[in-house]
């Protein structure tokens, strides 16, 4: 179903005070969002420190990971996707109630607002470390190219995926583990699983918002390679993802434990949760992958403690 049509005029701002404009900025940071750093960047933080929590004397410094993996980070790439993702979500009733499409911010709201998180967001990143402090900045940077022209890698069929794929699943964990171990020790395996896990969930994405970013002149994966191509591809990358992470956990690949029972039961359980809701895609359907896949991820999380 096209939906050219179906227009959402920006409507007049008003006298909202500070209360409004608050809930606004709050509701383009998608708080939704922010337990996808969060876990990540957890997971290697417990793959660095073989421990359910971090030391004592590094709380200070996970604290501060997680404000900026949370609001501040996705503040700042957010504020900037919905500035330019403008034409299109004028025409995607999924994004009818964005704030710059209503009205409730202006595109200089969202300037100003990008400004102040990405540099509130480097700033608390510094009381994280060094390694932290950069991995920040490349997120950010990422968020400028994915975003604004003329790079804008949103409307580069393949581009979109990897950025994102590099962000969410290589940068998130990446980050909670320079919190506690140098970068150049992090293994390489997980840098591919990060890839092809984010990369599966993203890819659907692009299908939910495909008539719309058609209708604005963006080629993403999904405008320029169809829906059907976008499901097969991403059925495949989840099927090498759930190979792999059954391979970990039986080669003695970064943990060690004698029985993986629940893990093999839940490997065909969330090929056909991801077949049947990528299928259709939608942001509750994908959240439902996501949750499934947690129960072996937690079953997992005790093998490295």
């Amino acid at each position: 179903m096209a939906y050219g049509h179906l227009v959402h005029p920006a409507r007049p701002r008003g006298a909202s005070g500070f209360s409004g404009t608050a809930v606004a900025v709050i509701q383009v940071t998608r708080p939704w969002f922010w337990p996808l750093g969060w876990a990540g960047a957890y997971l290697g933080a417990v793959l660095a420190t073989r421990s359910w929590l971090p030391p004592l004397h590094a709380v200070p410094e996970s604290l501060a990971a997680a404000f900026v993996l949370g609001p501040l980070v996705w503040g700042a790439v957010l504020t900037l996707n919905d500035r330019y993702d403008l034409p299109s979500d004028r025409r995607n009733p999924r994004k009818a109630n964005a704030p710059l499409v209503t009205g409730a911010l202006s595109e200089k709201d969202l300037v100003h607002w990008c400004g102040l998180f990405s540099f509130t967001a480097l700033a608390v990143a510094a009381a994280a470390g060094a390694a932290f402090t950069a991995g920040t900045a490349l997120v950010l940077l990422l968020g400028w190219l994915y975003s604004v022209p003329p790079i804008r890698l949103k409307a580069r069929p393949g581009a979109d995926v990897v950025v994102n794929a590099v962000a969410v699943g290589v940068l998130g964990p990446l980050a909670g583990w320079s919190l506690h171990r140098p970068i150049g020790d992090y293994p390489p395996v997980m840098v591919v699983l990060g890839l092809l896990l984010a990369a599966a969930l993203y890819l659907p994405t692009t299908v939910m918002d495909m008539d719309a970013d058609s209708y604005a002149g963006d080629t993403t994966s999904a405008v320029r390679w169809n829906p059907s191509l976008c499901y097969g591809l991403g059925v495949t990358l989840w099927t090498a993802a759930i190979a792999l992470w059954l391979a970990c956990c039986h080669l003695g690949v970064l943990v060690s434990r004698d029985s993986w029972t629940l893990q093999d039961l839940m490997a065909p359980v969330l090929l056909a949760v991801y077949a049947v809701m990528a299928h259709r895609p939608s942001i509750p359907r994908m959240a439902v992958v996501s949750l499934v896949f947690a129960i072996p991820a937690t079953d997992f999380l005790p093998a490295l403690t």
